[in-house]
């Protein structure tokens, strides 16, 4: 039986709708209640957090979210590789599940957070008008960059960690609320292993691998 908890962070959302259900049962009808209850179930599926177990290898790069591939690019990532880069973008519904795993073993030697607007997710303007946070990855091997984006619904993009903290392959560090778009940024020493319209899991289906492993 798979299990899975809720996010701390879904709490307040999931108690304001429970409150407003028994309000609404309280002086209108227990009928009318069933909309907020609804509601509530909702959110406490959307801020789950399947129990995953994610097999370490250093050769591999996990993807960092639920979601479908919408593009892998080559492009030159100024931002913190400073060479010639892949970039896989997914693309994360209202039913994805909404926590972001790190692909790799490795210390947050970069974070940037920037503010912006809210752009529908899967466009491709979305990763450079929207709120966004960035970190690097480093280890002793090797860099990555992963970028949460938020979307059209998303609000608050949330992190768990910070500059400097070492996060394991598969260790959640954070998490979008609502529709959004995830982006792992590789240099071109990986071989990648999805393409566009693949469906992945974090921390489940593998992403790219390094080729010099």
């Amino acid at each position: 039986m798979k299990r899975f908890s809720v996010v701390k962070d879904g709490y307040p959302h999931i108690i304001i709708f429970i409150i407003i259900a028994f309000i609404v049962a309280y002086i209108f009808n227990p009928v009318y209640a069933v909309i907020p209850l609804v509601l509530a179930i909702y959110l406490a599926y959307f801020f789950r957090n399947p129990k995953r177990i994610t097999p370490p290898d250093e050769s591999l790069l996990y993807s960092p979210a639920d979601g479908t591939v919408m593009a892998v690019e080559d492009f030159y990532d100024d931002e913190y590789l400073d060479e010639d880069a892949i970039k896989v973008t997914i693309f994360l519904s209202v039913f994805n599940v909404h926590v972001n795993r790190s692909p790799m073993r490795g210390q947050i030697k970069y974070q940037r957070y920037t503010c912006g607007g809210f752009v529908p997710a899967y466009k491709k303007a979305a990763s450079f008008e929207n709120e966004r946070h960035a970190i690097g990855l480093e280890n002793d091997k090797n860099r990555i960059l992963v970028i949460q984006i938020a979307g059209l619904l998303a609000r608050r993009i949330v992190s768990w960690t910070t500059l400097g903290h070492n996060l394991e392959q598969g260790q959640c560090y954070g998490m979008i609320k609502f529709g959004s778009s995830t982006e792992l940024v590789m240099p071109k020493s990986v071989d990648i292993l999805v393409k566009k319209g693949d469906k992945v899991k974090g921390g489940i289906t593998v992403i790219g691998r390094f080729k010099d492993k």
